[in-house]
């Protein structure tokens, strides 16, 4: 089995030397995303929840791009830089996986990339979720 590359323009491009997700042997391995829109290519202004918000799109569109969907994630990590504002983040995110949610770790950080308050990574199987 090879292994894929998945790419889109419908999420922000890597700031780094990294994939914004990569495909192998059933599996599409998402890279973390942050609140970044990707049309202006800045950081979202605002609270936690619109970045979360941010987030969790550019998360469906690189899944989309893969040929998976959100009730495909079965493993989510949030990473936090401050771990008072999870019930906000939490709120967001139980409206995105509002049935059969993934599992799901939560890590407070010191500091995210462009000054980002939360960035998601997740991992997905192509064809499990519910039609």
């Amino acid at each position: 089995m090879a292994k894929t590359i998945i790419t889109t323009a419908k999420a922000p491009a890597a700031i780094g030397p990294y994939s914004q997700a990569v495909a192998g042997g059933g599996v599409v391995y998402l890279s973390g995303q942050i609140g970044i829109d990707p049309q202006t290519r800045a950081l979202v202004p605002g609270d936690v929840r619109r970045q979360t918000r941010q987030v969790l799109e550019n998360l469906k569109a690189v899944l989309e791009a893969s040929g998976a969907k959100l009730d495909d994630v079965v493993k989510t990590t949030i990473y936090l830089t401050n771990l008072a504002e999870f019930a906000q983040v939490n709120e967001i995110y139980a409206e995105t996986f509002s049935s059969n949610p993934p599992a799901r770790a939560t890590v407070g950080v010191a500091a995210l990339p462009l000054g980002a308050k939360v960035e998601i990574d997740a991992i997905a199987v192509p064809g499990l979720g519910a039609s």
